[in-house]
């Protein structure tokens, strides 16, 4: 190893991180525990972000404060640095859906179909029933509602699907992706786990918790209620800004496309639906689900209740972005945005807002474990940082929009990947 090289591998860099939630926690210990400088940088007066909890003071349930983050993984290194910081209990998301008066159970699964369609089939019928029952004329399916006709056909698509899309995205599914269905899996059996994924758990003592661990190092300086902007990054070595991609550059290109929650929070004497989460399938009825808090900690023993009707809508220029929209009308806007962040120095977008992609809470721990030991490879051996590891668009695919951008952007977008 060179002279110069031992000196970057030993020199303490100063690091800020913009976001305090899962990716900017860990990617802020990994890099403290490597003897880096970290300071953390977030807009909220609490840690966690999303995944914030916190116990309610009447009833004593541990609350997800911005909604429902159920932690699900086959990656068993995430689960094991996680279970560093935080116990994980045993839970498993069962999900029901109500429906014209009706209960049924998700994913669609053969009690979904028997219940719907008033059989008692084995799993060969249900999945020859169901086969009649789809649009085998589609063969390239293009969007949500032409992917849902292909796998289920009409009846099951509009009890189940159609009215809880449109509500939740805002749109008809015929103007959404096919690729979004592919998060809504059938089953021909009795299976009612939501989630796949060989690890599924919920930290014993809340996420909030478990990012206090996460963040609890003697290198590791945190900010709240505080706001980084751009032209800050000179202040430091290298930046890992995990916001959002366009409130980065102050919205100069326009917002990009979010969809937003509302919940409506009320308590309940008792026990109000039986389960976590109850979605409600039906357009006429405005909220999308209802989830009842005390469910995801059934280890701890609660008489009340706290429940929130969940409202999802577009995202104004005030309100949380939880849902990245990526409709096509977003890729010019995220083209230049893109194209402008490469142009950066020292400064690497992270996370579901920095790189404008829907994450999964273990996805975005990967990620982040990934970008921390990139930096740190990248310093031993004196090579610049990419401003993604993960870039949140394929040049090529938007050929036409970046006609107008700066090449030298493009080619440090194509190299980054």
């Amino acid at each position: 190893m060179s002279g110069a090289n031992r000196f970057l591998q030993r020199r303490i860099e100063k690091i800020a991180v913009v976001g305090a939630g899962l990716s900017g926690a860990v990617i802020g210990r990994e890099l403290a525990e490597a003897g880096h400088a970290v300071d953390i940088f977030d807009t909220r007066a609490h840690i966690a972000g999303n995944c914030h909890t916190e116990r309610d003071r009447e009833t004593g349930v541990m609350v997800h404060v911005y909604g429902p983050h159920i932690f699900h993984t086959d990656d068993c290194e995430v689960w094991d640095y996680l279970n560093r910081f935080q116990t994980f209990m045993p839970y498993k998301n069962r999900v029901k859906t109500t429906v014209k008066g009706q209960v049924y159970s998700l994913p669609i699964n053969l009690h979904t179909i028997n219940q719907f369609f008033g059989k008692a089939f084995r799993p060969d019928e249900a999945r020859a029933f169901i086969a009649e029952l789809a649009d085998g004329s589609i063969s390239n399916p293009a969007t949500f509602e032409e992917q849902a006709l292909r796998f289920v056909g009409r009846e099951l698509y509009e009890a189940f699907l159609k009215g809880y899309t449109q509500k939740q995205w805002g749109c008809s599914p015929a103007e959404l992706p096919s690729s979004i269905l592919k998060r809504l899996p059938v089953r021909f059996n009795y299976d009612d786990n939501y989630f796949f994924h060989r690890y599924q758990g919920m930290p014993q003592h809340g996420y909030t918790d478990m990012v206090s661990r996460i963040l609890d190092h003697a290198n590791i300086t945190i900010h709240l209620e505080t706001r980084f902007r751009r032209g800050q990054q000179t202040d430091f070595d290298h930046v890992f800004y995990s916001g959002p991609l366009d409130g980065y550059f102050d919205y100069e290109c326009g917002r990009l496309g979010y969809r937003t929650l509302d919940f409506e929070r009320f308590t309940y004497d008792g026990d109000y639906q039986g389960c976590a989460v109850m979605n409600y399938a039906d357009a006429s009825v405005p909220y999308t689900r209802v989830t009842e808090h005390k469910h995801f900690s059934r280890w701890e023993d609660r008489t009340g209740s706290v429940c929130y009707r969940e409202f999802s809508r577009a995202c104004g220029a005030d309100d949380i972005p939880y849902y990245p929209i990526r409709l096509v009308d977003d890729a010019e806007q995220l083209a230049r945005y893109a194209a402008r962040a490469v142009e950066e120095l020292s400064v690497t977008f992270v996370g579901r807002l920095g790189t404008y992609r829907y994450l999964d809470m273990d996805v975005t721990v990967r990620e982040a474990l990934d970008t921390a030991r990139r930096y740190l490879s990248a310093r031993a051996g004196g090579d610049r940082m990419p401003a993604f590891l993960h870039p949140p668009i394929e040049p090529r695919e938007f050929a036409r929009e970046y006609a107008d951008l700066p090449r030298s952007g493009m080619e440090n977008l194509r190299v980054s990947r």
